[in-house]
């Protein structure tokens, strides 16, 4: 029941939140892998709405005695990509947020 009440209060109280999830803006990520009988390497790019790229790389290493699962190395390799492109939009953002407000903020890890 309670669960009931919040929902009909969300529009109510954060009636901002509702518009903006109307609004249409999209970000595309690409991943390319390359793979030999060892290494996959991960290459992430984003495009973002104000024409800036930033893009990231992220590896995977096959121990020799494991076996040959390239499935298992992209979706380590582009799970370090994407994990180090988060990390630069962090930063990215950081310094937005200081440039705008002219001051020195914390930094944001999460």
């Amino acid at each position: 029941m309670r669960s009931r009440t919040r929902r009909g209060t969300l529009e109510s109280a954060v009636p901002e939140v509702i518009d903006m999830m109307h609004t249409a803006v999209g970000w595309h990520v690409e991943l390319e892998f390359e793979e030999d009988q060892e290494r996959t390497r991960a290459a992430a790019l984003v495009r973002l709405p104000d024409g800036n790229e930033v893009r990231s790389h992220g590896y995977a290493s096959r121990h020799h005695t494991d076996a040959n699962q390239p499935r298992v190395g992209e979706a380590i390799a582009g799970a370090r990509a994407l994990n180090d492109l988060a990390m630069q939009l962090l930063t990215k953002a950081h310094g937005e947020i200081d440039d705008a407000s002219g001051r020195t903020s914390h930094p944001l890890t999460h």
